[in-house]
């Protein structure tokens, strides 16, 4: 017999399977790109910082990330009518890293904010900006992917590429193309 947890009972947290580790130490070694994430909410501006943000299509223009939970900043991105995705570079490893931590300070003007005519707050130095609106959202175990319709595009300064990888930030030589 199974039991379903009461609507007052905590749902326990998910511990990775052996499959589950695999996955984690696999992609500990696998760059990622990083990102910062950001939206407005009617509390104040909201960020995080993503390493899963990847184009999905172009007509319409159309780009995927998930969050590992829906409570915080990741909760109100989620909510949000619409966010910016900021492709940032190494000029930016410290602020992914304040946007990586809860309580560490965000969106000062000493880092560059400012906000768009819709808003939503905008880092001026991002390589890439993407102003988006969720198209959908599905619930991966504790994960949430999005796919978002992306808007408009502001183009920035190229510099080195910033990616992620065995749990740090690095930065790539910078490609001529």
């Amino acid at each position: 017999m199974t039991t379903t947890p009461s609507p007052t009972t905590p749902s326990p947290v998910p511990v990775p399977s052996p499959v589950g580790e695999g996955l984690k130490a696999a992609f500990r070694q696998h760059p990622a790109g990083v990102a910062i994430i950001t939206a407005t909410t009617p509390s104040g501006p909201v960020g995080l910082t993503a390493s899963s943000v990847a184009s999905v299509a172009v007509d319409p223009a159309a780009i995927v990330f998930s969050v590992t939970r829906a409570t915080g900043s990741a909760g109100a991105i989620l909510s949000a009518d619409s966010f910016v995705v900021h492709l940032i570079d190494d000029e930016h490893s410290a602020l992914a890293q304040s946007f990586a931590v809860s309580g560490a300070e965000r969106f000062t003007d000493a880092q560059g904010w400012s906000a768009l005519p819709t808003g939503e707050p905008y880092l001026r130095e991002a390589r890439v900006a993407m102003r988006c609106h969720p198209m959908t959202t599905v619930a991966v175990g504790s994960s949430t992917v999005v796919i978002a319709e992306v808007d408009e595009v502001l183009l920035g300064q190229q510099g080195r590429p910033l990616v992620y990888l065995d749990r740090r930030f690095h930065s790539l030589p910078h490609g001529d193309a």
